[in-house]
């Protein structure tokens, strides 16, 4: 599987962050294993219309992580995974996220209500498990 990236110049996240995050949470689900190449710093550039070095921070970000490698003249490949046992729970969580997601937007909540909605009960939570 090729990932495609997708930047959201409103988020307050650096660019080349959010590069670095959507490898992770594609390794952490699955999508990404040992062995697969990411796109080239050339087609993310042209995909994106982002500067080469931020790419290139990413991508060295990940292989400090030792998530990735260079093979020079080659490409950048993934080295380790994220997933874990609890990636066959993924599936039965999806489709109840999914159902939970239809039924908010029933309840006319749009799409940036929905994300603050999840993100606020997510920390609360995380918080609540914490003390």
């Amino acid at each position: 599987m090729v990932i495609e990236f997708h930047l959201d110049v409103g988020s307050g996240v650096s660019p080349y962050l959010q590069l670095v995050r959507q490898v992770r949470h594609a390794l952490r689900l699955g999508l990404l294993g040992e062995g697969d190449q990411l796109p080239t710093v050339k087609e993310v550039v042209a995909r994106l219309a982002i500067n080469p070095n931020t790419v290139l921070k990413a991508y060295r970000e990940l292989e400090h992580e030792g998530l990735a490698a260079a093979r020079p003249g080659v490409g950048t490949f993934v080295t380790a995974t994220l997933t874990d046992a609890s990636l066959a729970a993924h599936g039965p969580l999806r489709q109840e996220l999914r159902r939970w997601l239809a039924k908010a937007r029933r309840a006319g909540l749009d799409d940036e209500s929905i994300e603050a909605l999840f993100m606020t009960t997510f920390r609360t939570a995380a918080q609540q498990d914490i003390a």
